[in-house]
């Protein structure tokens, strides 16, 4: 019998480097995938359609909204995002695991539809460093990182919402923080009893000499 995958949540300020370390995680993993968003921003020059996000524009996510196909969804900096529906429950019933990198609203959505997912934050040094991040990775223009500098304070609010807390200083411990929290996660009693069911009925069964 193929067990239910677990479905986490990872969210962090943006520039905290979640992408790159959801990105190592799966490369070094087994069984472990990360659900595709849709958006409606525009897609920048390193990133490519279906691979980082589904890019579409406002009036078909406005459809896909209306047909219910998103787990959850948000407007971040005056663009939607959104979490198809349809690939995280078909992925999860074959026994894979899901990452959804979404914020803290989306979270909080997917915490009423999966009580059982299970959240991970993830927090850049200091604002300093989160700063310097923004502006290396040349990515958004200076007004845009000033939004989301502002945002920060408002998202790191939500932090006791989360399971987990990985500070994502040294790049290195931060990924292996992840790696132990994934194992740990497989270890859940209620999963290991289902995976060895078998196993622990065997010591259960009295046998009358």
């Amino acid at each position: 019998m193929i067990s239910y995958g677990n479905l986490y949540v990872i969210a962090a300020p943006s520039g905290t480097g979640k992408t790159t370390l959801v990105k190592a995680l799966i490369e070094s993993s087994s069984k472990i995938t990360v659900s595709i968003s849709h958006t409606t921003r525009p897609k920048r020059p390193n990133e490519m359609n279906g691979v980082n996000y589904y890019f579409i524009d406002p009036a078909e996510f406005k459809k896909m909204i209306h047909d219910h196909q998103f787990l959850e969804h948000a407007v971040i900096f005056d663009y939607y995002y959104g979490t198809s529906k349809w690939m995280v429950e078909e992925t999860l019933a074959k026994g894979i695991d899901v990452i959804l990198e979404i914020d803290w609203q989306g979270h909080q959505q997917i915490q009423h539809l999966f009580p059982l997912a299970i959240g991970i934050f993830i927090l850049p040094p200091s604002m300093t460093d989160l700063r310097d991040r923004l502006i290396k990775r040349n990515q958004d223009d200076p007004n845009i990182i000033l939004k989301r500098l502002a945002d920060v304070k408002e998202t790191v609010s939500h932090i006791n919402e989360f399971d987990y807390v990985v500070i994502n200083d040294d790049f290195t411990t931060a990924l292996d923080d992840l790696k132990t929290i994934i194992h740990a996660e497989r270890l859940r009693q209620h999963r290991q009893s289902k995976n060895f069911a078998d196993l622990i009925d065997s010591y259960l069964i009295i046998k009358n000499d």
